[in-house]
C-alpha cells in the first residue's frame, strides 16, 4: 500500500497549526508547512509562523527557508515536496502537509500544468488595456478565443482573465489547451489525473462564521500587540517584493507613509483577513474530496486517519 500524505486545510485563524501539532506528536512524525508567505524569512508576525515552541514539538519544513528575494511558486513548492517526501516516506508510512495557501496544496495534489512563458510586449499591453478600458473588453476577447476556459474562469478576477489572454496571444493556442490535469466527475467536479507515489487524505477544518471571525479579529489585535507594525518597517525598504504584496504589511505600510492611523489599519487589516477567509472557504468546498471537521473534534479526526493509514 502507498504511504499516506495527511493534508490540513481550512481558512486562515481557523486553528490548523495547533491541530496539525497534535496530530504530529500522535503520528510521530514532521509536518509540511503549506503557507506561501511562512516560507520566507522575517515575516514571522504578520504571516503568523509558528513560534519557537511550536516548532519544537515537530520538526517542520518549508518554514522560515527563503530571503524575500528569492523566487519561489506553486510550481516549484510542487517539485520541493515530491523530493522531500520521496525521502521522508522512508522512514515514515504517513506525513502531514498543512496550510491554506490554495495554489500550493493544489501543486501537491493534482500537479501543476506546464504553461508557456508569455511575452513580455503581450503582457504590458494587456495590463494597459486593462487599466484604461477596464474588464469587460478583455472578457469579450477571452470568449472569443477560449470559449472553454471563459466558461469556468472568475470572470471577476483582473488577474486570471489576463493571464489566459497572455498565453492565448503569446502562443497562438488557447489557455485551456495547457490543462491537462483536470477530468470532470460525474457531479461536474473537478479531479485530477496525476498520479502520486503516495496517497491523499484531505482533512479540512471549518467554524461558525461568526467563531472565526472573531477568533480573526483576536489574532490580528494579537499582531498589532506583539510588534507589526515594527516588523513592517524593518521590511518598508523591501515593500515592493511579491513577498511582502500581501494582507498585513499593505495595511501597515500605509500607516508608514503616513495615509492611515494605525487604529484605521488594524480594522482595515481585520476586515481583509475577513474576506481572504471566506475566499479560502469558497475555494476548498469546491473539492468534494475534503472531510470537514470543527478543529476540537480531534478524535474523530484521529480515528479517520488511522482508518486510512
Amino acid at each position: 500500500m502507498k504511504p499516506l500524505l495527511v493534508v490540513i486545510v481550512g481558512p486562515t485563524a481557523v486553528g490548523k497549526t495547533e491541530l496539525t501539532l497534535q496530530l504530529a506528536e500522535r503520528m510521530k512524525c514532521p509536518v509540511l508547512n503549506c503557507d506561501s508567505r511562512q516560507i520566507y524569512r522575517g515575516m514571522s508576525i504578520g504571516t503568523a509562523s509558528p513560534t519557537e515552541e511550536q516548532l519544537a514539538r515537530a520538526k517542520h519544513y518549508f518554514t522560515g527557508m527563503l530571503d524575500l528575494e528569492e523566487y519561489y511558486s506553486a510550481a516549484r513548492y510542487e517539485q520541493d515536496v515530491l523530493t522531500l517526501t520521496a525521502e521522508l516516506f522512508c522512514k515514515h508510512n504517513a506525513l502531514l502537509l498543512s496550510g491554506g495557501s490554495m495554489m500550493y496544496i493544489d501543486a501537491v495534489c493534482n500537479g501543476i500544468d506546464v504553461i508557456p512563458r508569455v511575452s513580455e510586449e503581450i503582457r504590458c499591453q494587456l495590463k494597459e488595456k486593462l487599466e484604461h478600458e477596464g474588464l469587460e473588453p478583455l472578457l469579450e476577447e477571452l470568449r472569443l478565443l477560449d470559449p472553454d476556459h471563459y466558461e469556468t474562469v472568475d470572470r471577476k478576477n483582473g488577474k486570471r482573465v489576463v493571464h489566459a489572454l497572455e498565453v492565448c496571444y503569446s502562443t497562438g493556442r488557447p489557455y485551456s489547451s495547457f490543462l491537462t490535469r483536470r477530468t470532470l466527475r460525474s457531479d461536474g467536479t473537478e479531479a485530477s489525473t496525476t498520479e502520486r507515489p503516495f496517497r491523499i487524505l484531505k482533512i479540512g477544518l471549518q467554524r461558525p462564521r461568526e467563531e472565526l471571525f472573531a477568533r480573526i479579529n483576536a489574532r490580528v489585535d494579537g499582531m498589532i500587540n506583539a510588534g507589526l507594525l515594527h516588523e513592517a518597517s524593518l521590511l518598508y525598504p523591501k515593500r515592493e517584493l511579491n513577498a511582502l504584496n500581501t494582507v498585513g504589511y499593505k495595511e501597515m505600510f500605509k500607516v508608514i507613509d503616513g495615509e492611515w492611523e494605525l487604529t484605521m489599519a488594524t480594522e482595515r487589516l481585520k476586515k481583509n483577513t475577513r474576506v481572504y477567509a471566506k475566499k479560502q472557504m469558497t475555494w476548498f468546498m469546491h473539492d468534494k474530496d475534503i472531510h470537514w471537521f470543527h478543529p476540537d473534534d480531534i478524535e474523530n479526526i484521529w480515528s479517520l486517519i488511522n482508518e486510512n493509514i
